[in-house]
């Protein structure tokens, strides 16, 4: 068998994939794979009757638009991203002004998205796009689009799909759920051989026409029916040809990453204030946990806050730790104390890397999620003379 096509068998348990099979389950009739045309014309009835078509990024659709919005939908909701979306667009209009700016004020329209990695990556490929592309994105290939920082091969393709119509498949987190529910693919996703399957499924499906109508049809059937959790199995328009629906084990596809111990971190967060209310800030490395943002010092234990405050601030008095919180990373936990610190005189310069801020009149920068939250609730009622 050659190609990328999928082909049935006679034996009820047994699917033919490239050459290989593979027993989906001895005692459970599987549906023979789908025709290709078959599957189309299902997918795209089902979302010209139930499909999303009116997200702001779906309106005056270009490269730029859909771009931004495919990077923020990344592990993001569509209901999160829609504000964050319309904020950006009406700052950056396109992806000249969003070259020109800079990065505070960039990662400030991001904050609370989480994933700053992607606010950084947007703004270098933005400048990206306008140094060496002349300011038109490079849509005329998957590969000359994932050139760019922070564009994999699945948001390439659903960038050309959407905003130009050309043939490009994709696979994102709602199109791996529904063809490894779909085919009862086992194996965790993020594995390359697992992986490599779900792509040949992405181009045996993926049509020569309509193809930014089924680019979003796949996204909305992982994002409304084929959920995570709950999923609307009998609204579904394949839920007769489902392997894991006709098991009953919708829940068990896609296997989860294999699990490890999460490790828990420390941390301490000055929150040094000087006679006018104002907090210290310093500026994160632009690598790295909270890369480029504006954060409280933090400090791995007592003694070396204590120790840094002797040697730059010999003058301010300590008032108390705050309640700790604990703050969730994808690969780990920061557990966060809060430490309160006066310094009883106003301070006029800041080395470079460091600023006052002043949480009554809020800057236009980017600050981690945690800090954000701290510098809110400093109000100048909280300053101790």
């Amino acid at each position: 068998m050659s190609g990328t096509a999928i082909s049935a068998v006679s034996a009820p348990s047994c699917i033919l994939f490239q050459g290989e099979s593979r027993f989906v389950n001895t005692c459970v009739k599987a549906p023979q794979p789908l025709d290709a045309e078959y599957f189309r014309t299902r997918l795209l009835s089902w979302f010209d009757q139930y499909g999303r078509t009116h997200l702001p990024w779906q309106q005056d659709r270009t490269p730029y638009r859909v771009w931004v919005s495919e990077i923020m939908l990344q592990q993001t909701q569509v209901a999160t991203v829609i504000g964050y979306f319309e904020r950006f667009m009406q700052r950056f209009p396109d992806v000249t002004a969003l070259a020109a700016a800079e990065q505070d004020e960039v990662l400030h329209l991001w904050t609370g998205l989480g994933y700053y990695a992607r606010a950084r990556n947007l703004h270098r490929a933005a400048m990206c796009v306008v140094n060496e592309h002349g300011g038109e994105f490079p849509v005329e290939s998957v590969e000359a689009l994932s050139a760019l920082p922070g564009i994999g091969r699945s948001t390439a393709g659903a960038i050309i799909a959407q905003a130009t119509g050309a043939r490009a498949p994709i696979l994102d987190g709602n199109v791996k759920r529904v063809l490894t529910r779909l085919h009862g693919v086992t194996g965790w996703p993020g594995r390359p051989e697992v992986e490599r399957r779900l792509w040949q499924l992405a181009e045996h499906y993926t049509p020569q026409w309509r193809c930014a109508d089924f680019t979003q049809a796949m996204m909305d059937m992982g994002a409304t029916l084929c959920t995570r959790r709950r999923p609307s199995c009998l609204l579904c328009p394949f839920e007769k040809d489902c392997v894991a629906h006709a098991r009953g084990e919708e829940h068990q596809f896609p296997e989860s990453k294999p699990k490890k111990d999460i490790p828990v971190r420390q941390t301490l967060m000055l929150m040094l204030r000087d006679a006018d209310g104002r907090v210290l800030l310093e500026q994160r490395p632009s690598s790295g946990l909270w890369g480029g943002l504006w954060g409280l010092p933090q400090f791995d234990s007592q003694e070396a806050l204590q120790a840094w405050l002797e040697s730059e601030m010999p003058d301010s008095m300590v008032q108390g730790k705050w309640p700790g919180f604990t703050h969730a990373f994808t690969h780990f936990r920061l557990e966060i104390t809060p430490v309160q610190v006066h310094l009883p005189r106003q301070v006029s310069t800041c080395a470079t890397g460091w600023r006052w801020y002043d949480p009554d009149q809020p800057d236009s920068i980017g600050l981690a999620a945690p800090v954000k939250v701290l510098l809110e609730s400093l109000s100048s009622s909280t300053l101790l003379q």
